[in-house]
């Protein structure tokens, strides 16, 4: 009988605990709709107005998160002897939810309130200082930012470096002692192949996109191109903003969005492909997961191993570029007469250091990332002050890159990142980068005919892939489990390595 009682009396804290998690995963789901339309659609003079709004509604919800209730239901569902009972899907709920109850427990409602609020209105005083040029408009709301960060990883504690607690936010398990030999090999590599590729005299043209493409005949490719991609478009729609990027309402309503150059039509396509291998990782976990604490992706690195995938392994690809440049000519018959098919491919791998982190090559990406990685520790570990970031920014580009940006939109306020708290974010790129080589080796392993599908235009097929592998099972596993489950082993620079090293050794004929 008394076994009986105990079923019961799981069932009623299973029943109790999924219903808490809807309301959460519910509001979580307006809250990106909201923030989604406040950074697209929003006019703005109510935007500031329209932070107070999400802040007030983010606090509600922070509070279901960390509630007496959610501690309750935690604790029991966590004990040993009850959690073997669970089903997966509900242990893995549990485990997300305790993850999350145990970092921010802590942390006062009106802290909380008090941080999306400012973070809202730095977006705002971000767009504009970047703009205008001006670090001044945007650097009270970064410092206070920078100090709530700070503020926040000492209340929920850390091991080693502050920067550690950070990190975790984006990259479950992640650590400065892991990153750092991965980022070092990684660095060396890149910069050993960097000045053999600058000595090549195989390098391509240049001029092919200093020349003015129409946003309208951009946007129309765009448009031709993302369901060939696999993006659903039933299932998720594309707009235009100053920083692209990815949001899901849910896994029927994923919205992308992506920015327009005239002078750079590189730009939007592959920026566009990038948040389309968000969107399709998002449109692709299980349904079941709706209103639960798993959907969506299970870290920021993976996250980005299917945007830097789709966009670069696929995208750049000679294969892809043999099944549509016919495409993008007939959107530009007139810029692209002159430029035929090897040129092109070639002008989309160059390698030349850059000022924009977005629009930059495979191979000098990662130094971008490392750059932000190390202004971010040092921040973290009070070794320097925001005041100082336009100086910092500039010494450690024309260290990495050996290029100084000649102003800041160039600069230090060219990623809005920060201003939405995302210290710790960066390395995810890096990782991504990392994850999606390891994948890419894996996938030519299985599939051994992925270069003709991608010369076929059967993108699709490369989706489904993923979605076998990763999109269907949302946070389910935890980012190591799912790459080891994948690839048959934990995450190394080696993959990347030898991608970068193969790839521009036939655009450059080294």
């Amino acid at each position: 009988m008394s076994n009986t009682v105990e079923t019961q009396s799981v069932e009623a804290l299973v029943k109790q605990f999924r219903e808490l998690d809807q309301k959460i995963s519910h509001i979580n789901s307006i809250l990106g709709l909201l923030s989604w339309d406040k950074d697209v659609m929003a006019p703005k003079k109510g935007r500031s107005i329209f932070a107070n709004a999400i802040g007030t509604l983010s606090t509600e919800n922070f509070k279901l998160t960390v509630s007496e209730e959610m501690g309750s239901l935690l604790e029991e569902l966590s004990k040993p002897d009850v959690n073997a009972t669970l089903d997966e899907v509900t242990k893995a709920i549990v485990r997300e939810r305790k993850r999350d109850y145990d970092k921010s427990k802590s942390i006062p409602a009106e802290l909380y309130n008090e941080f999306v609020v400012l973070t809202n209105n730095a977006g705002v005083a971000w767009a504009e200082a970047r703009e205008k040029n001006d670090f001044s408009i945007y650097q009270p709301f970064l410092e206070k930012i920078v100090a709530m960060r700070k503020q926040f990883a000492e209340i929920v504690g850390y091991e080693g470096h502050p920067y550690n607690a950070l990190l975790d936010d984006f990259e479950p398990g992640l650590t400065v002692d892991t990153l750092t030999p991965l980022f070092a090999q990684l660095r060396e590599k890149s910069i050993e192949l960097l000045n053999r590729i600058q000595a090549s005299p195989h390098q391509p043209r240049k001029d092919i996109f200093s020349r003015e493409f129409d946003v309208e005949k951009q946007k129309a490719f765009n448009r031709f191109l993302l369901p060939k991609l696999g993006f659903d478009m039933d299932g998720g729609r594309l707009d235009e903003t100053v920083h692209p990027f990815a949001q899901n309402v849910n896994t029927g309503d994923v919205r992308i969005t992506t920015r327009y150059l005239k002078d750079n039509v590189r730009s939007a396509i592959f920026g566009t492909i990038h948040e389309a291998g968000h969107g399709m990782y998002e449109q692709n976990v299980n349904p079941d997961f709706n209103g639960t604490g798993i959907v969506g992706g299970t870290s920021f690195g993976i996250h980005e191993s299917q945007s830097r995938f789709f966009e670069n392994t696929v995208g750049r690809s000679r294969e892809f570029w043999n099944h549509f440049y016919g495409d993008l000519k007939e959107h530009f018959p007139a810029e692209l007469a002159d430029v035929e098919l090897d040129e092109f491919y070639r002008a989309i791998n160059a390698v030349e250091p850059s000022y924009i982190r977005v629009e930059a090559d495979e191979l000098t990406y990662n130094l971008h990332i490392m750059l932000r990685f190390e202004i971010e520790k040092a921040l973290m570990a009070g070794e320097i002050e925001v005041k100082d970031l336009p100086k910092v920014w500039n010494e450690k580009m024309e260290e990495y890159l050996g290029i100084t940006p000649p102003t800041d939109t160039l600069g230090v306020l060219q990623d809005v990142h920060w201003s939405f708290g995302g210290l710790g974010y960066f390395p995810s790129y890096s990782l991504g980068n990392l994850y999606a080589a390891q994948l890419f080796y894996k996938i030519k392993e299985e599939m051994p005919e992925f270069d003709s599908v991608i010369e076929n235009g059967e993108i699709p097929k490369i989706k489904d892939w993923m979605k076998e592998k990763i999109h269907q099972y949302g946070k389910f596993y935890t980012p190591g489990e799912l790459i080891v489950r994948v690839t048959g082993e934990e995450l190394n620079a080696d993959y990347l390595v030898k991608y970068l090293e193969e790839k521009y050794s036939e655009v450059y004929k080294l």
